[in-house]
């Protein structure tokens, strides 16, 4: 689990697959109200506060992000506590007032910390598994996108294998990518990387 603050009331939380395995979640159940799910989401808002010093308490908008092989993405921004003296919560048990929004992207999202390492997963897909891709400069790394929707599935857990190999799955969505990110190539990353940095 892997958490980072993106502003004063927001936060964004990684969560691998072996994150939900390790306690019995299957990535269906993030979607239930189950205690499980519960008992994840406090140990996540116990986690912010130690590591980020980020106060969970009141009413939180949660939205998750589910990718394929990189895990699930939890973003809770902290809303506007009103409340008068009166309503003051006695009980000692934290509240959570929950506002959950569940997207899910079927995007395949790999960084690579250097331009070369990206190059060298170019050139090993060009012209065997694929030619497609995105490349964006986001945060000084470099971030290639793919859409899975014409992937067979040995082609597409070759596709993961390799990047994997060069460089490592984000928690970045491509909405985030969009905005913040600066779009490099627009089409057909692969082929580009690899035709103009041949040997």
């Amino acid at each position: 689990m892997r958490m980072e603050r993106l502003s004063q009331d927001k936060i964004r939380i990684f969560l691998t697959f072996d994150d939900l395995t390790e306690r019995g979640i299957q990535k269906e159940d993030m979607w239930r109200e189950i205690p499980k799910v519960h008992e994840l989401f406090s140990e996540m808002m116990d986690q912010a506060y130690n590591e980020l010093g980020f106060d969970a308490s009141g009413p939180l908008a949660v939205e998750v992000f589910a990718m394929p092989a990189q895990g699930m993405v939890v973003i809770v921004t902290r809303g506007k506590l009103e409340r008068d003296a009166e309503s003051a919560v006695e009980d000692e048990e934290e509240v959570y007032e929950l506002e959950v929004t569940l997207e899910q992207s079927e995007a395949i999202i790999y960084r690579f910390k250097d331009i070369e390492d990206s190059i060298g997963a170019a050139k090993t897909l060009a012209g065997r598994l694929t030619d497609e891709g995105r490349m964006y400069r986001y945060q000084n790394q470099w971030v290639l996108v793919f859409d899975p929707a014409g992937l067979e599935s040995s082609s597409y857990h070759a596709l993961i294998a390799v990047l994997a190999e060069y460089g490592e799955a984000t928690s970045i969505t491509p909405a985030v990518l969009e905005e913040y990110g600066k779009l490099v190539i627009g089409s057909n990353a692969i082929r580009v990387l690899a035709e103009h940095f041949a040997n």
